[in-house]
């Protein structure tokens, strides 16, 4: 167990600078957490750090090496409990203990397996206070594709989508460039960025040939995200940008599809009723490869198959100020509603401006 005792303005204060450190990695870290750490006497912050990439040290350690001998004493603030076993690097809480902390407030007690209350264990064995708790629901939401892995089984799922003022995606005839303006198709990238993967349909590949790759103004660091087609015959295997550039690409076949001797691209078999795929035993595949974060960029059929099959956590919506008329193509397909009693709700968690276009960032509203 951990003292959860009244946290103060100053412990709030510090956590807050962790997060801040730790969303730092967000396009770096990934399969792991992001994670910051900051160590203080009181409110005089002697060392600060953040886990920059996998398999490179992680946020405490960072902190400590810029404490120095300053660490002992002192409070060290993580936005996930330090981790106590050993894989590409060494344990986080046996650093903590050599280094002299006296105090360990952790935002958040981790679920991986082999953490999940161990660092903890081993802080307190070493004779060092250790509280959790303070600002939680920011560090879930910080890390909510990891945990989703962890404790769903299944990553995160964004759905992003352009849409008129009609809520119409494309023409009639697949035309879709451009819905939404220059710097909509900007923001994208950033979230883009964030995710272990951007999965498509092969209708989407065919018709709009895209790369799915992150392209960002700056020179900010990021690791490409996987791409991934759902592709039932393997109608897209030999053609299209997505083959394309430095980001892995990984198709997604039924197990009656021929995948040619001389495919070079990385593929898997998931069930599927006909055309039609599980999507959940997608998602549980994709997360047994260590991808947090999915950003589903399709079109209406498959956009409302994650909607209609419970597995869209968050849709990511452009609305531009143009109409397309009733011709055009809808946002969703297939999501059998048919009455207003089965609509489908949701909460709006976030709307702004961006250029001539609204973002609005909706999530499942809960049950009435």
């Amino acid at each position: 167990m951990t003292d959860t005792a009244t946290f103060t303005a100053t412990d709030h204060a510090l956590m807050a600078q962790a997060l801040r450190l730790a969303e730092r990695g967000a396009y770096t870290t990934r399969p792991n957490p992001m994670v910051g750490c900051v160590i203080a006497h009181g409110d005089e912050v002697v060392g600060e750090g953040w886990h920059q990439r996998a398999g490179e040290p992680h946020a405490e350690v960072f902190a400590l090496q810029a404490a120095g001998e300053r660490a002992k004493g002192a409070t060290a603030y993580v936005t996930l409990e330090p981790c106590a076993h050993t894989g590409r690097t060494g344990p986080c809480a046996d650093a903590l203990i050599a280094a002299g902390v006296s105090r360990v407030v952790a935002a958040m007690r981790d679920p991986f397996p082999q953490v999940d209350g161990a660092g903890f264990d081993r802080l307190r064995a070493a004779g060092v206070t250790v509280q959790s708790g303070p600002l939680e629901a920011q560090a879930r939401q910080l890390n909510r594709g990891f945990l989703s892995r962890i404790e769903r089984g299944r990553p995160f799922v964004r759905v992003k989508l352009a849409t008129s003022l009609d809520g119409r995606t494309a023409m009639a005839n697949g035309d879709s460039k451009w819905i939404s303006g220059d710097a909509s198709r900007l923001d994208v990238q950033r979230w883009r960025a964030r995710a272990g993967a951007i999965l498509t349909g092969a209708g989407t590949v065919l018709a709009d040939d895209p790369s799915l790759t992150v392209r960002l103004e700056d020179d900010t660091p990021f690791v490409p995200p996987l791409r991934v087609v759902l592709d039932p015959g393997l109608a897209t295997i030999a053609r299209g940008r997505v083959r394309e550039g430095d980001a892995p690409t990984l198709y997604i076949h039924t197990a009656d599809a021929k995948p040619p001797r001389e495919i070079a691209a990385q593929r898997a078999v998931a069930p599927a009723d006909g055309s039609n795929f599980d999507l959940r035993a997608v998602l549980e595949l994709l997360a047994a490869r260590g991808i947090n974060e999915v950003q589903v960029e399709a079109g209406a059929t498959l956009a409302g198959a994650f909607i209609a099959a419970g597995l869209a956590d968050e849709i990511l919506l452009y609305v531009a100020p143009v109409l397309l008329g009733d011709q055009a193509r809808p946002l969703f397909a297939g999501l059998g509603i048919h009455s207003m009693s089965e609509r489908a709700r949701l909460k709006i968690v976030d709307a702004r401006a961006i250029g001539q276009d609204q973002r609005i960032l909706l999530q499942p509203a809960p049950a009435a």
